[in-house]
């Protein structure tokens, strides 16, 4: 079974966080126009310290690397699960971690900065992320438990594969259900 869900949601979170950090990048308004794609209104009169170059540059940074983790957990989800299922599943983990204290981050200086209404779009964003990598887990799991079925029904096939090629090296038939040779 194909990681389809696992694959989509990396996507999904790596243009996110891509687009944020572009429009974090924009040199008009910075970081007060990427708190408005999320849902926070901030004037940048008001607050002057977010147009500053070394406020910008590393939540950008930050905000780029997350989306390369996301975007490494998609492509490692498409190469390599045929070979092995359990690919990406660190990366997935640590790209989650990651956008989590990001997202931690950019509350903590929000608050910092008295930025109003930061507090409910963060939480919505947390929680989507949570959504998320328990959806991917789910996915995981229901794999893993194909696997094992399908596993278990080969050593099923091949054990009988096994009695009967036996029965017939020894001569003797094998036992039919009921008593009958």
């Amino acid at each position: 079974m194909r990681h389809v869900l696992t694959s989509f949601l990396a996507l999904h979170w790596a243009v996110v966080f891509a687009l944020l950090a572009y429009i974090c990048m924009d040199g008009d308004r910075g970081i007060a126009s990427a708190l408005g794609v999320l849902g926070v209104s901030v004037q940048s009169s008001r607050f002057p310290g977010l147009d500053q170059a070394l406020v910008v540059a590393p939540l950008s940074v930050a905000l780029l690397i997350v989306a390369l983790l996301f975007c490494w957990a998609f492509v490692e989800t498409l190469l390599n699960i045929a070979t092995r299922p359990d690919a990406g599943d660190a990366v997935v983990r640590i790209a989650f971690i990651f956008a989590s204290f990001l997202l931690s981050i950019i509350l903590v200086g929000g608050a910092a900065q008295g930025i109003n209404g930061l507090f409910m779009v963060v939480a919505v964003q947390m929680t989507a992320l949570l959504a998320s990598y328990v959806a991917v887990l789910a996915e995981r799991r229901s794999v893993m438990q194909e696997n094992e079925a399908r596993l278990a029904a080969h050593r099923i096939a091949t054990g009988a594969a096994h009695s009967s090629l036996l029965s017939r090296i020894s001569s003797h038939p094998e036992t039919r259900p009921g008593g009958r040779r």
